[in-house]
């Protein structure tokens, strides 16, 4: 599903779902019910790495931080450069590759780190296709199961692309006018 009109940024709708990812995990990080319930479970994750306690503080950052990137993300001018929003999702990758992994967090947050990310898959420079998204409270996607189901997703997306001969827009295009 595009999600911009200039067809730069795209978003997976995953078989058993009704909405595309981006939808679903902005709905779910404004859901305050969804969010308690996540930090009650995370809460040992959130206070060891964020040093919070509160979940009613933790669901607030949320909220607020959810509706600054979904404004990051939504709100972008035909001319703006997605490449400055999303970044190599490991690190430590200093060149391009092939359909490279990718995420976008927020930047100079007022109180802590943002600990939300949506991932993508970068067809070319300035074109993504959103695989998902998570509320990451420790130091790699390795170390819980929410994150790990994320890392599976992004690559399940960048194998169907692969498999499909999809390696740039042109070739995301033409698959997109076959099948529809």
């Amino acid at each position: 599903m595009v999600i911009t009109e200039n067809e730069h940024l795209w978003a997976v709708r995953y078989d058993d779902c009704l909405d595309n990812v981006l939808d679903s995990i902005l709905g779910q990080w404004n859901d305050v019910a969804w969010l308690r319930n996540f930090f009650k479970q995370n809460t040992d994750d959130l206070a060891s790495y964020f040093k919070i306690t509160d979940v009613n503080q933790a669901i607030y950052d949320t909220i607020e931080d959810s509706e600054r990137l979904q404004c990051l993300i939504m709100n972008i001018s035909p001319d703006a450069d997605l490449d400055k929003i999303f970044r190599p999702l490991e690190n430590c990758r200093t060149s391009e590759m092939l359909l490279g992994k990718e995420k976008a967090r927020l930047r100079n947050t007022p109180r802590h780190a943002s600990w939300l990310r949506i991932y993508a898959i970068k067809l070319e420079p300035g074109i993504y296709i959103i695989t998902g998204g998570a509320i990451k409270l420790t130091r790699t996607m390795q170390e819980r199961e929410h994150t790990l189901v994320e890392l599976a997703r992004m690559e399940k997306v960048r194998r169907f692309l692969i498999n499909n001969d999809i390696a740039d827009k042109d070739s995301f295009m033409d698959f997109l006018n076959e099948i529809l």
